[in-house]
């Protein structure tokens, strides 16, 4: 006899980028028959993406046979909805199941979806800041800047692994020199409250470029200023390219800065959790700058500078996730769980 095959949906709907993926569900796994991304300001709110999304003929056909559809989004979720931070679009799992007429729809937070896709990656997929054993149940942080700084916390619950999402990148700055000062009144100029994620993410590089060119400590150079201003270019992908390969003297120094206020970031949290079961530094940035981040730039340094607790601290494990997918990743193993 033929069964009809049992198909989830999976989503990572971030500022930048949105990533779909159609799976084949096996008990409590899944096999990846579709995948499909999107810039995500192509598309002037998430209906329409979605609408697109459905419209095209692999998804238009497995719809009917969707089991389940998990939907991570970068913003707070709370009864099944929510606002997208960087993009203002308001994403509802009830409006979704009733639209395209699907019974489970579940919407949560991105990096939700990230603490639990990490738990499905190989060793390979981890570059190693900080080498440390960890307890076999430790609870453990996700942290990543990209079009935001999102967080999360993986925790074992006595049985299984759980994810608690948190919105801690948008806690107050905390400068931890007297340049990030200078820096936090610059950007209070502008912003009043000044969060983490003012400076901890791809606008934040920007900014934090911006303040170094102001204050007078150094001007950028023509080759990047022309950069910037290709069609389609990124401008804090430029900064963070040629800081990198130390192509121009002010990029280097503004990511300097940058790698610095993320280690900063990321050992508050580490201190907040106790996170014995390592720290885990995923977005779009981290993977790019991996190898500054590695060479004693002052991410671990900013980590681990917390007085009396930086023995604690340089001895948890800090690696970066390299796999672009970890929420998607996460997603469908929440869809598969269904």
């Amino acid at each position: 006899m033929t069964t009809t095959p049992s198909f989830i949906l999976a989503a990572d709907i971030g500022g930048t980028h949105a990533g779909f993926a159609i799976a084949e569900r096996h008990g409590s796994a899944s096999r990846v028959l579709y995948e499909r991304a999107f810039e995500s300001r192509d598309f002037g709110d998430f209906d329409a993406l979605l609408a697109h999304f459905f419209g095209l003929p692999e998804p238009a056909a497995a719809r009917t046979h969707l089991a389940a559809a998990v939907f991570a989004v970068a913003g707070p979720v709370a009864d099944g909805e929510s606002t997208l931070t960087n993009l203002g679009w308001k994403v509802s799992a009830a409006g979704i199941a009733a639209r395209y007429g699907l019974q489970q729809v579940k919407i949560v937070n991105d990096f939700h979806a990230a603490g639990l896709g990490v738990l499905e990656l190989p060793h390979a997929s981890f570059a190693t800041l900080q080498s440390a054993e960890a307890p076999e149940h430790g609870t453990a942080a996700i942290i990543g800047a990209g079009t935001g700084l999102g967080v999360g916390l993986i925790h074992w619950n006595g049985g299984s692994w759980e994810v608690l999402p948190s919105e801690a990148g948008n806690a107050d700055f905390a400068p931890i020199d007297e340049l990030q000062d200078r820096l936090l009144m610059h950007l209070r100029r502008t912003y009043g409250r000044v969060s983490w994620e003012r400076v901890v993410s791809g606008p934040g590089l920007m900014r934090v470029f911006s303040f170094m060119h102001e204050a007078g400590l150094g001007v950028p150079s023509k080759q990047l200023l022309d950069a910037t201003k290709r069609p389609g270019a990124d401008p804090s992908a430029v900064i963070a390219e040629y800081g990198l390969n130390k192509l121009d003297p002010l990029a280097v120094r503004a990511l300097d800065l940058f790698i610095s206020a993320y280690g900063s970031f990321a050992g508050n949290i580490a201190l907040s959790v106790l996170a014995r079961g390592g720290v885990y530094i995923a977005g779009g940035i981290a993977p790019r700058i991996v190898n500054r981040l590695k060479d004693g730039s002052g991410f671990i340094r900013a980590f681990t500078g917390k007085g009396a607790f930086t023995p604690l601290l340089s001895g948890l494990p800090v690696r970066v996730v390299m796999d672009a997918q970890v929420g998607l990743r996460g997603a469908l193993r929440l869809a598969a769980q269904d």
